[in-house]
């Protein structure tokens, strides 16, 4: 509320004495053109929802029901003209210069557009911020789910979180497409390290890290929109296949599927992001069931059900949508559909099935509800640019130290055959070796300044290298060689960090082998041939079939995929932080087993829940 102006007394001198005039009443107020009761903040969300609707027009209502890609935008005019909804940048649409303050020029830039329309509502914009705003070079990349999993911290994953929506907020974007809650049951999926494990007790205690994204209030400071994600059953299809089929029984799905989801809700999670996946031949796209039935009515959740990139296209298994998949989707329980680049099209289809009364009115007023009640809380209304006060926690050091210990305690320590670590710091010649030593890009792995990541230098970070040099004393020689070439019998112990190069979904599928790539194969053998003790240094989104190498190896400890914070791993190493970290996964003894988890029978190289200790020495 504007602050209130007293009138000041009038004080007069009339004929030498001192007289205290009475003040006249103040006069009115101009009397503004009235208020739309939506904008009027003092009013309940609920209040606010239902007057805005009622002076929308069937097209404003199909338009914040769009989510499309700024890509995608080829007139920015369009965004009022359309009166769109949402925007996003899918995970290789980075502004050039890809820097924070870009990033929330643009934000600003489309924001004001949204609000130049007659209604002014504002847009919500999305990205992947899957392990820390990703998208953004210079951003704190924390460990994938895969390795937070390991730790078993539902208090760090809650601070993850928190630091997450500030680096986001930092650049304008309100909603995160993040936490998957997915249950990876077969490591051959290419989103294995999205999941925080195979069993749904991982995924619940782990989901404070919607907490951590949204606050206490959506509409705090730095607070995000949270996405569970992707409803329900992607983690459990036939041979890991990436958008496949997940042929098991309703009750296996509820069982192992569900119950993170269940939990998302009772924390109060924004939205929720369906599966490319089918359940038993129904894609998850036109599942009313599962949408309408169990999500929005059994467990009662209440916010924004988003469709993946381009998920209606792709009910059918052809290219571009049609009617029928239009109708469906959105009478299963689709509010908001990411449709990148054809989206004037899916809204000329959307309005001529609504008018048609294949789509109901009722089903879009719902839609429409549920999303301009989320931009209420968000306080967009009131606050929609960017609050660049958050610009500053984009790769702070707060945020990276953050990140390091994370990074520690997901480190999980398989064996340690005569005591190899922790390594001792002073008086060593230690040989560093492997692809994955000295690439940022390789550590960080998929999603990280671009959908499917890249090998090398991508983005600001601490290398395992860096950080093994950083951790060593002066009295010690650290040698480093990418194929170990160089090594001598010299050495007191060999350090090989190998494993996995970046991958996203589909890419990421491994249907044949699942083991080392030659490059590692190589590089281990000459380290073997030395003689001199070996230690693996596994970065990888999954486990691998490492099973005919491991008695060859010293020590082996799976690092994951920690991200920018090499240091996490040295800590690790050299014993300045001793190892906690738990398989959240169970390990297989050849790919031959896949899929392989607890309780099925089978006896693994390591069992779910494994990793060793260093024990003090005597």
């Amino acid at each position: 509320m504007p602050a209130r102006k007293l009138l000041p007394a009038l004080v007069g001198l009339l004929t030498g004495a001192l007289v205290l005039a009475v003040p006249a009443p103040a006069p009115a107020s101009p009397v503004p053109a009235e208020m739309p009761l939506y904008k009027d903040a003092a009013q309940p969300v609920t209040a606010r929802v239902q007057d805005l609707m009622a002076r929308m027009t069937l097209d404003d209502k199909l338009g914040q029901m769009i989510q499309a890609e700024r890509l995608g935008i080829t007139n920015p005019a369009d965004v009022a003209t359309y009166g769109l909804g949402s925007l996003l940048s899918g995970g290789s649409s980075q502004p050039t210069p890809n820097t924070p303050e870009t990033w929330a020029d643009m934000y600003d830039g489309f924001q004001r557009t949204a609000l130049s329309s007659p209604l002014g509502i504002p847009l919500i914009y999305g990205v992947d911020a899957v392990h820390g705003h990703n998208g953004v070079k210079g951003a704190t990349i924390f460990p994938h789910n895969i390795g937070l999993g390991a730790t078993r911290d539902g208090a760090l994953a809650e601070k993850i979180g928190r630091a997450t929506a500030e680096e986001v907020s930092g650049t304008g974007i309100d909603w995160n497409f993040a936490p998957c809650l997915c249950v990876a049951r077969n490591d051959r999926w290419g989103r294995t390290y999205e999941s925080f494990g195979e069993l749904p007790m991982l995924a619940r205690t782990m989901a404070p890290i919607i907490n951590g994204m949204q606050g206490k209030s959506l509409s705090d400071p730095g607070s995000v929109l949270a996405t569970a994600k992707h409803y329900v059953g992607d983690g459990g299809t036939v041979g890991g296949k990436d958008q496949g089929e997940t042929n098991i029984s309703e009750a296996e799905l509820r069982a192992i599927h569900l119950p993170p989801f269940k939990e998302a809700v009772r924390r109060g999670v924004g939205s929720v992001m369906i599966s490319y996946s089918s359940f038993n031949s129904v894609k998850m796209h036109a599942n009313g069931y599962l949408i309408n039935d169990v999500l929005k009515g059994e467990l009662g959740f209440d916010g924004i059900v988003v469709s993946d990139y381009n998920g209606i296209d792709k009910i059918d298994g052809q290219s571009g949508f049609t009617p029928a998949e239009v109708t469906a989707s959105i009478n299963a329980g689709m509010d908001m559909v990411m449709v990148p680049f054809a989206w004037k099209q899916f809204i000329d289809t959307l309005r001529a099935e609504v008018q048609a009364g294949r789509i109901p009115q009722a089903r879009i007023d719902d839609a429409n509800r549920r999303i301009l009640t989320k931009k209420f809380e968000l306080g967009l209304f009131e606050h929609p640019y960017t609050d660049r006060t958050f610009l500053d926690t984009i790769g702070s050091k707060e945020h990276r130290d953050l990140a390091r210990q994370a990074v520690r305690e997901s480190q999980v320590l398989l064996k340690n055959a005569g005591r190899v670590l922790p390594l001792a710091k002073a008086n060593q010649k230690i040989f560093v070796a492997g692809k994955n030593a000295d690439d940022i890009g390789n550590q960080s792995g998929g999603w990280t300044v671009g959908w499917q990541g890249a090998s090398g230098p991508v983005t600001p970070g601490t290398t395992i290298l860096e950080g093994i040099r950083h951790s060593a004393a002066p009295s010690t020689t650290v040698a480093y060689s990418k194929d170990a070439t160089g090594i001598d019998d010299s050495y007191d112990v060999a350090v090989a960090v190998i494993g996995e190069t970046p991958y996203a979904e589909g890419k990421g599928d491994r249907p044949a082998s699942m083991g080392l790539d030659q490059a590692d194969l190589d590089t281990l053998a000459r380290l073997k041939a030395t003689g001199v003790p070996v230690v693996v240094v596994l970065v990888s989104g999954r486990p691998l079939d490492i099973a005919a190498q491991l008695p060859d190896w010293a020590g082996l400890i799976a690092a994951w995929l920690p991200g920018t914070e090499g240091q996490g791993v040295a800590d690790v190493l050299f014993g300045d932080y001793f190892p906690t970290g738990q398989l959240p996964v169970t390990w297989m003894k050849s790919a031959a087993q896949q899929p392989i988890n607890v309780g099925d029978g089978q006896t693994p190289l390591f069992p779910f829940g494994y990793g060793l200790r260093y024990r003090p020495l005597k």
